[in-house]
């Protein structure tokens, strides 16, 4: 079983930036696809960002250009750079390891609002 805990989320202007940090609890990290996730109130869950082992990314549309993923493999740690972020970037965000069972973080909201 792989846990994952997220950090980094919070209340922040239009316009701002924050980063997300999701932490692994197994070194397994390295080989396995990451991925952020968001689920605003009343919406599906959608994806936001991916990262593969060989460090190959993929963006939503709606945040190309504004978010970056990363990972340090040696942290088993993937972030989430998210710069001039918008109202509707509010929502709750989830880290996700693509494993053979597929394991979810327990999200962290972040609310963009002036």
């Amino acid at each position: 079983q792989v846990q994952l805990v997220e950090s980094g989320g919070g209340l922040v202007q239009p316009g701002g930036s924050l980063r997300l940090s999701c932490a692994a609890s197994k070194s397994i990290f390295s080989i396995y696809a990451m991925g952020w996730y968001r689920q605003a109130p009343g919406k599906e869950r959608e994806m936001v960002a991916r990262i593969f082992s060989g460090g190959t990314t993929t963006y939503a549309d709606f945040v190309k250009g504004r978010f970056t993923i990363s990972r340090d493999n040696a942290k088993n740690t993937v972030y989430l750079q998210m710069n001039s972020l918008k109202p509707e970037d509010t929502a709750v965000y989830y880290c996700h390891i693509a494993t053979m069972t597929g394991y979810w973080g327990q999200g962290t909201q972040v609310t963009v609002s002036s």
